[in-house]
């Protein structure tokens, strides 16, 4: 990577904890920029080797002790910002750090602004926009496959994706710009080039990797799924059992749950919001009433609805049950649950029956399971991750943001009405041109080759200080 050149790399010195606040073994103190050398001097009372372990005792302005631990220095450009770093890895009470912190400010240092060293990385040319994104969702990641996604993107996987789709438009932007210039030969030019496989090649991967981004924002954000139906129709019950611990209280009293639980899973992966509602039903308990508010509110946030009903009497919809049905927002996603099938004698299962509701557009999932049993549970757990487009196998994915999503959909749009231009007998190879340059600038976004201060400002804010 190089330096980027519409922002001139930061003058001042920055310093921050760079670990947790609180109580522990070991604390860090990271400081960056210019002023580096001259602290290490005042702090260790020394110069020390670049990139080793130096043990040291850390003095204040008067030469008095303030920790014991070990000084990191690296210069530049060979650092995390491309700037001189110093790292004090200290003992972890809040009380010491704090005074090393306050030391390097005296010695002229300024306290970061939150992810400021990642960002000097990034105006430093260290790591690209998707890479120093991954850094903050590596440590925000969820899920060890989440993780894994985030780490994919930091050492660079999800960016030279963009980058090979960048070049490749680049190839053919240039090939279509020299054939403007000779507009009697537009069309044999095209054909000799093969204009129309390459853009279709390149539209090809671009929805791979959209497919892939899709797959790794549902790592990053994970799901919320709310259980919704009758009281009584084991809905605790089927949370217990998803969450695999005994988070809801369940008896056999209709209305025992008031309000609602959350509880948080993994499935292959993916970490799932799972809320327990009370159950709908027309009361005129006050308390009973404000839990039936509080369930349609879940049901507004959540982007899977498991509706339950009781396959005890039977495994047809009843008509209360189709007045829940009809009561969901129609654009949720809805699975609908027979529970209980323990005591009708039916075995877990998956079928697909037309819409339960009047003017349904789709034909609904039912799964047939027993949350007293566990029966069927992993089939209804493979119909969620189905429902999201998930798939078992995850590892592939790019931890991607929606603003990667939005990128990735603009380009492809681009590209398919520049696919539209090549249809005419005589294509306006401006236009198509057009087209093209658009979907580059969408994919360089991603990378930060074209962003905005606003932009980095925002992406940015959101990182812990020290990072």
């Amino acid at each position: 990577m190089t330096a980027r050149t519409d922002a001139a790399p930061p003058a001042e010195t920055i310093a921050a904890i760079a670990t947790p606040s609180g109580r522990g073994a070991i604390g860090v103190v990271r400081v960056s920029g210019c002023d580096v050398p001259a602290i290490v001097e005042q702090v260790v009372g020394r110069g020390v080797a670049p990139r080793v372990a130096s043990l040291a005792t850390f003095r204040g302005a008067h030469g008095e002790a303030l920790d014991q631990g070990l000084a990191l220095y690296f210069p530049a450009p060979h650092s995390y910002t491309g700037e001189p770093v110093l790292e004090l890895h200290a003992h972890g009470g809040i009380a010491v750090l704090q005074l090393l912190l306050s030391r390097c400010v005296e010695l002229g240092a300024r306290l970061a602004r939150p992810g400021e060293f990642t960002l000097r990385a990034f105006l430093n040319g260290k790591l690209d926009l998707a890479q120093a994104e991954g850094v903050a969702d590596l440590i925000d990641a969820a899920t060890a496959t989440a993780a894994r996604a985030a780490a994919r993107s930091l050492s660079g996987a999800f960016s030279r994706e963009i980058r090979a789709l960048t070049d490749a438009l680049i190839e053919l932007r240039m090939f279509t710009e020299a054939t403007l210039d000779f507009p009697d030969e537009e069309i044999d030019l095209l054909r000799t080039a093969d204009a129309r496989g390459r853009l279709e090649v390149i539209a090809a991967r671009v929805t791979s990797v959209l497919a892939r981004a899709k797959q790794g924002a549902l790592l990053r954000e994970g799901l919320t799924v709310v259980l919704v139906g009758r009281p009584n129709v084991g809905k605790s019950s089927l949370l217990n059992q998803l969450a695999g611990d005994a988070v809801a209280i369940v008896t056999p009293i209709a209305g025992t749950t008031r309000d609602a639980l959350h509880s948080q899973i993994e499935v292959t992966g993916i970490p799932l919001t799972i809320i327990d509602t009370a159950g709908l039903r027309p009361t005129e308990d006050p308390i009973e009433t404000l839990g039936i508010e509080r369930t349609r509110a879940a049901i507004g946030r959540a982007d899977v609805a498991l509706v339950l009903i009781d396959a005890s009497t039977g495994d047809d919809v009843t008509d209360a049950d189709r007045a829940i049905l009809e009561d969901l927002p129609a654009e949720l996603h809805r699975i609908i649950v027979h529970n209980k099938i323990d005591l009708a004698g039916l075995y877990a299962k998956v079928e697909t029956r037309a819409p339960a509701t009047a003017g349904g557009a789709e034909r609904a999932r039912h799964v047939f399971l027993s949350a007293k049993t566990a029966s069927g549970i992993d089939l209804l757990r493979q119909e969620i991750l189905a429902l999201a487009g998930a798939h078992e196998d995850m590892e592939g994915a790019f931890l991607a943001r929606e603003r990667h999503l939005q990128a990735l959909r603009e380009a492809s749009l681009h590209l398919t009405a520049a696919a539209q231009h090549l249809v005419d007998a005589k294509p306006p190879l401006e236009l198509f041109a057009e087209e093209l340059r658009a979907a580059q600038i969408a994919l360089a976004a991603i990378v930060g080759e074209f962003s905005s201060d606003d932009l980095l400002g925002a992406i940015f804010s959101r990182f812990c200080i020290g990072k």
